[in-house]
């Protein structure tokens, strides 16, 4: 299972308008699950069991909240039984398709 995701306070928690420090907070949270991740600049990607992924956004959750009252969250997953490795594999069939089209066109 893939699970992307974004939490941050409902507001920003200085005036500069950002909220990079509760978001270090909670990438740190999903770090210190052990799950496979990435982090880009919109979403947080882990792999793993339900259980595990649903426990690390809620560990990240929880961390965020000391930022604010209020938390938004935005959740993405792709639930694949028997499937591992898909957080590297997805992006290495998605480069072979870009090099066949390009071969193709040349």
């Amino acid at each position: 299972m893939l699970v992307a995701f974004s939490v941050a306070p409902s507001q920003a928690a200085d005036d500069s308008g950002s909220v990079s420090e509760a978001v270090a907070v909670a990438v740190e949270a999903v770090r210190a699950s052990g799950l496979p991740c990435r982090t880009d600049a919109m979403f947080t990607t882990l792999e793993g069991e339900w259980e595990e992924c649903m426990a690390a956004v809620k560990a990240a959750v929880d961390a965020v909240s000391a930022y604010g009252s209020r938390v938004s969250l935005v959740l993405k997953a792709d639930i694949r039984p028997g499937h591992t490795g898909e957080l590297d594999g997805k992006l290495e069939r998605l480069d072979q398709a870009l090099r066949r089209r390009a071969d193709a066109a040349e």
